[in-house]
C-alpha cells in the first residue's frame, strides 16, 4: 500500500518518486542523456527536477543532428497561475532558444469543464488570465503554436474523433478509473490530439512533452495510439517532473488548494515574504543555538527545494547555501529571505514582461494556426472532406 495518491486530477500525500517510477514503468534520467541537451544544461535538468523519461534519445538525437524536433507542454486553466506551472513552460522556452524547436501549447479549457465544478464563463476568464500569463514567458511566435480547444475545434475535434476511434472504454478505466462522465471518457482523445499535433502539421518527426509526472497518463494514451501505427506519427517522448511542493508540507503546489500554500505568478515580494516566511516548512532545528550546533536539513526545507529547482540558477552558490545551512551558519529565516529574494527577482521580471503585451486578442494572433496548418492536420488523419472549414 502508498500514502500517496498521484493522478492527472489529485495528487496527496508524500511522493515516493521511486515507487511512482515502478507504477508508471518510466525510466529514470541517466548523466548521460542529460548531458546531452544544450550547454548550459538547464538547472531543471542538471539537479534531476526532471528525473524520469519516456524515449527521449531520439529527442535528443534530433537536438545533435539539428533534424526538426518539437515540445508539447499545456496548460489547464483552473485558477490563478502558480510557480510549479511554469515549470515546463520556462523548460520550453530555454529548448526554443537553444535548439529552434518548435512549440505546440494546448489549453485545455474544455477539460477543465468536465472535470472540475466550474461554469464555462468562469473557465474563459480564467483561460484569458493563463493566456497572459503564458505569453509573458517570451516564446518565438514564429515557432510557437497556442491551442484552445473550444476555439479551435475545427482542427481539434476532427482529429480526436480519429483518434478516439483507437482509444477503448476498458483503456480509459485502466489508466484513469472511473470517468466523471461521457465527456471525461472522450478526453484523452482530445489529449492525445494535442500530443501529436505537431507531427501531423510538420510530419513525422521527434516530439517532447516535458510534465509533471501526475499527467504521465495522458502521454502513455497517446503513446497507445501512435503504436498502432494507424496515423503517420511516432510515440512521444516525454520528460516527467517533480512537484514543486506546497509551502506548507508534502504534495504539490495547487491552483485550488490553500492560498497561503501556493505562490502565484501575480504574488508581489510583501505576498511571497508573507507566505514564505509565516507558511513555509523549514529543515531547521527548534531554537537558533540547536540550529547553529546541529545545522539544518535542506532536504525538507521548503525554501530551499524552491532554490534548488530552478530559482537560484548558480550551482556553486546553491552548494554554498546547502553546506552553510547543514553547518548551521545559515538560520532557517536567513535561508527563507534567500528564497524570498530569488523567487521575487524571477516574478519580477516575469510581471514586467507581462505589463509591457499589447491586448491579448492581438498578442495571441502571432500563436494561432494557420489555416494551411489545420488543413494539413486534418487531411494526414482522412478528413479531406473538412480541408475547406474555417
Amino acid at each position: 500500500m502508498t500514502d500517496f495518491t498521484v493522478t492527472p486530477y489529485d495528487v496527496r500525500g508524500t511522493i515516493d518518486y521511486e515507487k511512482l517510477l515502478e507504477q508508471f514503468g518510466a525510466d529514470r534520467l541517466t548523466d548521460e542523456q542529460i548531458n546531452r541537451f544544450p550547454n548550459p544544461v538547464h538547472p531543471l535538468l542538471r539537479r534531476r527536477q526532471f528525473y524520469a523519461h519516456r524515449d527521449i534519445d531520439r529527442f535528443c538525437d534530433a537536438i545533435e543532428a539539428k533534424t526538426p524536433h518539437s515540445i508539447v507542454t499545456g496548460r489547464g486553466p483552473s485558477g490563478a497561475m502558480h510557480l510549479g506551472h511554469i515549470i515546463p513552460l520556462y523548460f520550453a522556452k530555454y529548448v526554443q532558444e537553444q535548439t529552434n524547436a518548435r512549440v505546440y501549447i494546448p489549453f485545455s479549457d474544455d477539460e477543465k469543464f468536465l472535470v472540475k465544478d466550474r461554469t464555462l464563463e468562469t473557465i474563459g476568464e480564467q483561460t484569458r488570465d493563463n493566456l497572459e500569463e503564458l505569453l509573458a514567458v517570451g516564446f518565438d511566435p514564429e515557432r510557437t503554436r497556442i491551442i484552445i480547444d473550444t476555439h479551435d475545434a475545427d482542427v481539434i475535434y476532427p482529429l480526436a474523433v480519429a483518434f478516439g476511434d483507437a482509444i477503448t472504454q476498458s483503456t480509459f478505466n485502466g489508466t484513469y478509473g472511473e470517468p466523471e462522465n461521457i465527456g471525461h471518457s472522450f478526453y484523452p482523445a482530445v489529449q492525445t490530439t494535442h500530443l501529436l499535433l505537431p507531427q501531423l502539421i510538420h510530419g513525422v518527426h521527434p516530439t517532447l512533452v516535458p510534465i509533471g509526472i501526475d499527467q504521465d497518463p495522458h502521454v502513455r494514451v497517446s503513446r497507445d495510439v501512435a503504436s498502432k501505427r494507424r496515423f503517420p506519427v511516432e510515440k512521444p517522448a516525454a520528460l516527467l517532473s517533480k512537484f514543486l511542493p506546497r509551502l506548507d508540507g508534502p504534495g504539490k503546489m495547487s491552483a485550488s488548494g490553500d492560498a497561503h500554500a501556493t505562490i502565484t505568478l501575480n504574488d508581489d515580494r510583501e505576498s511571497i515574504a508573507t507566505k514564505i516566511h509565516t507558511h513555509a516548512v523549514t529543515g531547521g532545528q527548534a531554537s537558533k543555538a540547536a540550529h547553529r550546533k546541529h545545522g539544518g536539513d535542506p532536504t525538507v526545507d521548503v525554501p530551499f527545494g524552491l532554490l534548488q529547482a530552478m530559482f537560484e540558477p548558480d550551482d556553486e552558490r546553491l552548494a554554498q547555501i546547502e553546506r552553510d545551512y547543514r553547518d548551521g551558519k545559515l538560520l532557517s529565516g536567513e535561508l527563507k529571505s534567500i528564497a524570498i529574494d530569488a523567487i521575487n527577482e524571477f516574478l519580477t521580471a516575469h510581471q514586467k514582461r507581462k505589463t509591457q503585451l499589447g491586448p491579448l486578442e492581438t498578442e495571441l494572433a502571432r500563436y494561432r494556426l494557420t489555416d494551411e496548418e489545420r488543413t494539413t492536420a486534418r487531411q494526414r488523419v482522412g478528413h479531406n472532406e473538412l480541408k475547406s472549414m474555417n
